[in-house]
């Protein structure tokens, strides 16, 4: 079939086009909050009093969390129509949540920007159920309430959608992860008054999320773009996954013990979290392992070489940010020393974007050029895109081995000696040099940001057959160019 006449297998799937959109447009936003932090690390009046700290890095955090839920749901509109060999049970349905999440994310941010909190807690009925003031889940009762709405309205979409049609590991694994994402939320809504309750429940949405069902929305994000992209075998596919979900589960699921060293529960949670957060980067590493043997092994070249990059590069990255750095920190003896750092801020910069962040660009990559009636971009386009990867992970790179080693000057300073330590503004006057070499990865982060956004509007023939690299693929001595066989 040539790419000029490409048309979606099922129609349902076009509704996954304006949440690929919000997520990008939120994503942009994120980075440029980001770097106001950056700037306000090396000069703390910068935009103050219009933007302080606290309310910039609230709402980075904020948008990244939203923009990724975007893409997930959008990745699953796509995902599982085509997966289930049938139609979205109500296209309808999902447009409406897509307008509704929009409204009431951008009606947070702006809450952030131009209410004081405490004033936006008393407006928006914090009184009633105290659910604001806590990290990552700073959003107002209402907003936690659409969020709520808005995730059983596509969770009954999509469940009704798996129900009438196929029911493939791809999916399952991915309803489970979305079920898992929706129920953790709603610890959000139990705020007791004793400190340590709260922060161990409080973990039960961040950690089980990132650490937990999270992956397993990765895991089958990947699957499904890498049997897209390389013709792989699903019964070898569904062994992969299968193992993935049950180190995954197996690990993060106690591994959340690790947060628990610190906060007033028994001790023995030292040494389940120092056990199972160790088996932590396991599925990262099968991830990544998973990935190349699909490429390598493939029985097609598929004409959207620039997703396939994506693809290797998440796992490699994830494996790197969430399994090595998270690792550097994760036993008690070290976490002592490191908590609450800048090591701790380079290792939830770096899985974040390894993870997450390139999972969500490698659907948006392979589905995007499908929803605009073509199988893949021009040479041109992918070129540029597959830059805007190269670009981005160096400036994220450079980010993670700048806070890397800001965390270790700081521990060194700060935490390590028992007598005359550093006061923490004074560390951070000696760390200053890492700030501004972090601020120069993020301007670089941008800038491949812009250029992969810009891609989607460079024009040229679409591509049908592979062409990426003169031997075919994206790895040297595999299949040598051949047409797309869809």
């Amino acid at each position: 079939m040539s790419n000029t006449t490409f048309t979606l297998k099922y129609k349902s799937q076009a509704v996954a086009k304006p949440y690929f959109i919000a997520a990008l447009g939120l994503f942009v936003g994120q980075i440029i909050f980001g770097l106001v932090m950056g700037v306000q690390y090396i000069y703390g009046d910068f935009l103050f009093p219009h933007i302080p700290f606290n309310v910039a890095r609230m709402v980075h955090t904020n948008l990244l969390i939203v923009w990724l839920l975007f893409g997930f749901m959008g990745a699953a509109y796509y995902m599982v129509p085509e997966e289930a060999e049938t139609e979205l049970y109500s296209p309808g349905l999902a447009l409406l949540m897509f307008w509704i999440f929009l409204a009431a994310g951008a009606a947070t941010i702006l809450g952030y920007l131009l209410v004081p909190y405490a004033r936006l807690a008393e407006l928006t009925g914090n009184d009633l159920l105290m659910t604001m003031g806590r990290e990552f889940l700073e959003q107002p009762l209402p907003t936690k309430v659409g969020i709520v709405i808005v995730a059983l309205a596509m969770l009954f979409n999509l469940s009704m959608t798996y129900l009438k049609g196929r029911k493939t590991t791809v999916t399952t694994i991915l309803m489970i992860g979305l079920w898992g994402l929706a129920l953790m939320f709603l610890f959000s809504f139990y705020n007791p008054h004793d400190l340590v309750r709260d922060k161990m429940y409080w973990w039960f949405v961040v950690h089980l999320w990132v650490e937990g069902v999270w992956e397993l929305i990765l895991a089958s994000l990947l699957a499904y773009v890498l049997i897209k992209t390389t013709g792989a075998d699903r019964e070898v596919v569904d062994k992969w996954i299968y193992v993935i979900m049950a180190t995954a589960l197996f690990s993060g699921i106690l591994g959340t013990a690790h947060h628990y060293y610190f906060i007033g529960l028994p001790g023995y949670w030292h040494l389940v979290g120092n056990i199972f957060s160790s088996l932590e980067p396991i599925p990262f590493f099968l991830l990544t392992l998973f990935a190349y043997r699909m490429v390598q092994r493939r029985r097609r070249d598929h004409a959207n070489q620039a997703a396939v990059v994506w693809a290797l590069g998440c796992t490699v990255l994830g494996f790197l940010g969430a399994g090595i750095w998270g690792f550097l920190h994760t036993l008690s003896w070290v976490n002592y020393y490191s908590h609450g750092t800048q090591l701790t801020a380079s290792h939830g910069h770096l899985a974040f974007y390894g993870a997450y962040a390139l999972v969500v660009i490698c659907l948006i990559s392979y589905a995007m050029p499908t929803l605009r009636g073509r199988v893949a971009n021009s040479r041109a386009s992918q070129t540029v895109e597959i830059w805007s990867f190269w670009i981005m992970s160096v400036g994220m790179g450079v980010i993670t081995l700048a806070l890397t080693l800001a965390g270790a000057v700081q521990i060194y300073l700060q935490r390590f000696p028992t007598d005359g330590a550093m006061a923490f503004m004074a560390a951070q006057d000696q760390i200053v040099f890492f700030y501004w070499v972090r601020l120069f990865g993020g301007v670089a982060f941008l800038i491949g940001l812009v250029l992969y956004l810009a891609s989607f509007f460079i024009g040229g023939e679409p591509v049908e057959g592979n062409w990426y690299g003169r031997r075919g693929g994206v790895m040297p001595g595999v299949a040598q160019r051949v047409r797309h066989g869809e």
